[in-house]
């Protein structure tokens, strides 16, 4: 059996999960709590079902924001070698993914105004198969990676 890949991200990717769930947290249950308002105002439902729509929005919100992103974190490893790039992450489903540079076709780094205003970035490693994202690094280390996953690439193709 393979090891775990070696490297975790940064830290401060969890708060930048929080705040991002948080936001699609609101949203979702205002649209649920909307719908269940509607149907409730039309005597659809009774009170007692729209009272347990706002009790499950919340508890759900909740789990949402405190513990998944701080469990997601746990999961996530990542690490680059002078073949592959090797990738886990998931909490319920493991999914470990390993990339072999002479198929990596271009490489970049992201950053969206959540993970900027916490001074991180991603790093996106595209093949023909898809694209796949190391987040949660400080931008320098992001930059780096980005660099050094390029090289190996290019590197891997002259010797194929």
């Amino acid at each position: 059996m393979r090891n775990l890949p070696a490297k975790r991200l940064d830290p401060r990717i969890v708060s930048v999960w929080r705040i991002s769930e948080a936001l699609s947290s609101l949203i979702g249950a205002g649209v649920l709590i909307g719908i269940f308002a509607i149907l409730w105002r039309a005597d659809v439902l009774g009170t007692s079902w729209f009272v347990g729509a706002i009790v499950v929005a919340v508890a759900l919100a909740v789990v949402d924001v405190a513990i998944v992103p701080r469990v997601r974190y746990i999961r996530w490893h990542y690490e680059v070698t002078e073949e592959e790039v090797d990738l886990l992450e998931g909490i319920i489903v493991h999914k470990h993914t390993v990339i072999p540079l002479v198929r990596v076709q271009h490489v970049d780094t992201k950053q969206g105004p959540i993970a900027r205003a916490f001074g991180l970035a991603a790093v996106t490693v595209a093949t023909a198969a898809g694209e796949h994202e190391v987040p949660g690094l400080p931008v320098e280390e992001a930059d780096g990676l980005r660099d050094r996953v390029a090289t190996l690439a290019a590197l891997a193709r002259e010797d194929s």
